[in-house]
């Protein structure tokens, strides 16, 4: 028990000493719009297919140190489409919406890794959802970023899905 505690209060000093670091010039918070494609696989009598679906996202990001950071990813996809579900019965999805709370890695100077859990909302059914990812992050201007993203969901339903986007940010 002693040690998990002096773990923890290792962990938290060193959150503390480098977000002190550059702190007149490091910005803490980023949004990012985002626009994407959302890849479902789904079953139909003529066999397995992928349905496409746009996607609008919303990040908002906040950033401890220059490498660890926590975010809101919020997406919504455009579309009303159906999944097979133990090869009968077929549910309807109506522009889900996707809600995740992820813990942000930047483990290269440009790479940053997702991580993180959170809800799909949809008239029909709600589902829990387990998110891992990539982005990268180009700077330009000042203070704005663009930033290219893979990211696979796993949903309760045994779903995974992988989206492909690319976000304009802006830290402040």
């Amino acid at each position: 028990m002693k040690k998990n505690i002096l773990i923890i209060a290792f962990i938290i000093v060193h959150f503390i000493c480098t977000a002190q670091e550059d702190q007149e010039h490091f910005k803490h918070f980023r949004i990012s719009p985002i626009i994407s494609h959302t890849f479902i696989p789904v079953s139909t009598n003529e066999g397995d297919e992928t349905v496409i679906v746009p996607s609008f996202g919303l990040d908002l990001e906040y950033w401890i140190t220059k490498k660890w950071g926590f975010g809101f990813h919020n997406d919504i996809e455009l579309e009303t489409f159906e999944i097979e579900r133990e090869h009968q019965l077929f549910v309807e999805k109506e522009y889900p919406i996707v809600l995740t709370f992820d813990a942000l890695y930047k483990f290269k100077e440009n790479w940053i890794f997702v991580a993180g859990t959170g809800v799909e909302f949809e008239k029909n059914e709600n589902l829990f959802v387990i998110r891992t990812g990539l982005e990268y992050e180009v700077e330009f201007g000042k203070h704005w970023d663009v930033a290219p993203t893979v990211f696979y969901d796993y949903r309760s339903n045994n779903t995974g899905t992988f989206s492909i986007g690319i976000g304009i940010g802006k830290r402040f």
